[in-house]
């Protein structure tokens, strides 16, 4: 299925929504809008976390191919309207304690002194250390509503002496950041190292981290990464674009790929959907279809493309399929690497 599909429909479920919405009382009486909404927010609400944020997704862009102006906007109050909103904070956070969880499991009882093949030079009391060190300093970041950067390095951390215990460490330290995060507004303007400088930029990006973090250690400790819900995975690769442009040790890498105007097409093979990333302008563009052709492109699970992107699987892993170019793919990967 192409993504034209999807994006045509979410447009047009979008477009009647808004008609509903907004029609006259004379036109329409208000309590057959008022079912009519209710009926379509229930069906919708039996949807899971990740293809109700997809969706989210789907409506925003439809709005945003619009013109500027009043008719934008309404459409940019469809998900809100149709509840697909309401939850997305809490979701993340459980989504982080999940994670999270499964990590301190994992590696409770583990030799601290394993190495990390996928962070080299760490150990795997170096890869606990820096998770539990992001909470830390997440929680500091909530907890004071900085408006401007704090670095990681001047939050206290109160990490133990002994590494062993610091998967208890971490596991405090995440209860503690998603206390802060659950209790507080999403829409709080805070200070964030991407592309959203509100409180909600931190539940999706600690997922992330918590997605990456946990393949680390199965890797250390031979085991290979567990699967990854596709549409989370998707949501992974998204907030990756989103966020990359402002990694200032990335930006300037991909500045100077001198690769303009070649592209690289990212396809889901479980899923269906793809990214294209365009290069250029000293930096990059990305959108969501598969049309067109590009300059290399590659294909596989939605979860193991995410990990692609964090370099956790190499790109000659027979896990992946290739085709055009395969040195464009080759330089991105090495000048966005994280």
């Amino acid at each position: 299925m192409s993504d034209a599909l999807p994006n045509t429909l979410a447009e047009a479920l979008a477009d009647l929504v808004t008609a509903v919405d907004t029609s006259d009382d004379a036109v329409l009486d208000p309590d057959t809008a008022t079912k009519w909404l209710e009926s379509t927010a229930s069906c919708l609400g039996g949807l899971s976390a990740a293809d109700r944020r997809a969706l989210d997704r789907l409506f925003r862009d439809a709005a945003l191919r619009q013109p500027a102006g009043p008719r934008r906007d309404e459409l940019l109050k469809v998900s809100e309207r149709l509840g697909l909103t309401d939850d997305a904070h809490a979701e993340y956070c459980d989504l982080v304690q999940s994670r999270v969880e499964s990590f301190v499991t994992l590696v409770r009882g583990a030799d601290p002194a394993i190495p990390v093949p996928t962070c080299p030079g760490w150990t795997l009391a170096d890869l606990v250390e820096h998770h539990g060190t992001t909470h830390r300093w997440i929680e500091h970041l909530v907890r004071t509503r900085a408006t401007e950067r704090v670095r990681s390095g001047d939050v206290p951390l109160g990490l133990p002496d002994d590494p062993a215990a610091y998967p208890d460490w971490l596991a405090a330290s995440a209860e503690a950041s998603l206390r802060a995060l659950r209790a507080a507004d999403p829409d709080t303007a805070l200070w964030s190292h991407g592309a959203d400088p509100h409180l909600r930029f931190f539940p999706r990006r600690l997922l992330f981290e918590a997605v990456v973090h946990l393949a680390d250690a199965e890797l250390a400790l031979g085991r290979a990464p567990g699967r990854v819900d596709p549409g989370t995975a998707a949501d992974g690769i998204e907030e990756f674009l989103d966020n990359l442009p402002y990694f200032s040790w990335v930006a300037e890498p991909v500045a100077q790929l001198g690769r303009d105007g070649e592209s690289l097409r990212l396809a889901a093979s479980d899923t269906g959907a793809a990214w294209t990333v365009t290069l250029g302008g000293g930096g990059f563009t990305w959108r969501r279809h598969a049309d067109g052709a590009a300059t290399a492109a590659v294909e596989a699970t939605a979860g193991e493309l995410l990990l692609l992107l964090y370099g956790r699987y190499a790109a000659h892993d027979p896990r992946f399929t290739h085709s055009g170019d395969r040195a464009a793919l080759d330089a991105w990967l090495r000048a966005t690497a994280l």
